[in-house]
């Protein structure tokens, strides 16, 4: 989740940018303090930072040094017990928003559409880790539908436990995203590392979209390709669609997030990676041991701004190290980790 009402009035004053009005930045600084809603909400909670893929898009494989960590029980409970959802009136207004401003209905099936259209709802269970690894999904699943909150995690299908995932289905997953770099076992080892595969994987989706569409389990299974800029990516994109092409699922391609870590930078259709970054402002990430990091692209979690283990998430996100932040964040701070390692704009750029 994130707050939809600061992500609109920050829009807002994009606009105003845009059409060449000068803010200063104390004065722009208080207005985004003052759209802040003093109510914490939680992106995603990372509940373990495991994996067994080497992926070579991702800086886990080569620039990770955290330990390996699973989130304690007590965490999750503590952490959702302190969230709410937000009401359905609300969020008729965002999607109002989203069809005027982007042009996108909430029909669509495409990487805007899942942006603008689930991850606001959704909390999200993944971080720089693989959640079918962590053996309380099931339960942390059921205990977010207990309090009213749409679920979702992405993962890699070459890890797939068939009956753990029915228990997931069963406890009212919402959404579980299986991503697929190739219908090449060989390409795709070559992208994700030796762990993972398409040939296996592919039988596995295809036996729990029979699983699920004979006992009607309201799980949307969502298959993405990253689009790295290969010479074959288009033809590779059109053989995985095809391969789909008469199943229940909803299926993209998926600009790569991090491409700062590469330094390829080859370009995005995404609407969150062309926005202004509003994170330290809209939404706030739990790791998998405990921390408050500034968001989930944190890998090293080097800017920890509370521990939800043992401060509340109210006391961590109006606390003084979340204010120290978001001043370095809109300040253009030298050396934050924001603006070397990131490929959003940061609001401070424009004025």
């Amino acid at each position: 989740m994130f707050d939809i009402h600061f992500y609109m009035k920050a829009y807002d004053i994009k606009k105003e940018i845009n059409a060449g009005v000068h803010f200063d930045k104390a004065e722009l600084f208080r207005k985004f303090e003052g759209f802040r809603n003093k109510e914490p909400i939680v992106y995603n909670i990372e509940t373990t930072n495991a994996c067994n893929m080497r992926c070579e898009m991702c800086p886990r494989t080569t620039m990770m040094t955290r330990k390996i960590k699973t989130l304690e029980k007590e965490t999750f409970v503590r952490v959702i017990d302190q969230l709410k959802p937000f009401p359905v009136s609300q969020w008729k207004k965002w999607e109002r928003f989203c069809q005027s401003v982007y042009g996108i209905s909430g029909n669509d099936m495409s990487e805007n559409h899942f942006f603008l259209y689930i991850i606001p709802k959704v909390i999200q269970l993944h971080g720089y880790g693989d959640p079918l690894l962590d053996k309380n999904m099931a339960e942390y699943v059921h205990l977010l539908h207990e309090k009213g909150f749409l679920s979702y995690f992405s993962c890699n299908p070459a890890n797939i436990n068939i009956d753990s995932t029915i228990r997931m289905f069963e406890h009212n997953l919402d959404y579980i995203k299986y991503s697929i770099e190739s219908v090449s076992d060989l390409t795709h080892k070559k992208i994700r590392g030796s762990e993972s595969n398409f040939t296996e994987s592919y039988n596995k989706i295809l036996k729990l979209l029979e699983i699920k569409k004979e006992n009607g389990f309201k799980t949307t299974i969502i298959i993405t390709m990253l689009d790295l800029h290969r010479p074959d990516q288009k033809e590779d994109f059109r053989l995985l669609k095809g391969a789909f092409s008469d199943k229940d699922v909803y299926i993209y391609l998926k600009s790569e997030d991090t491409q700062w870590y590469r330094k390829d930078f080859h370009g995005t259709a995404s609407i969150h990676w062309t926005e202004i970054c509003k994170h330290p402002w809209m939404s706030m990430t739990i790791k998998s041991d405990g921390m408050a990091t500034m968001c989930m692209e944190d890998f090293n979690n080097e800017i920890i701004l509370g521990d939800a283990k043992t401060e509340t998430l109210s006391g961590i996100w109006n606390g003084e190290k979340y204010r120290q932040f978001r001043w370095d964040h809109f300040n253009l701070t030298p050396g934050i980790k924001c603006k070397e390692q990131c490929d959003m704009h940061l609001i401070g750029e424009y004025c």
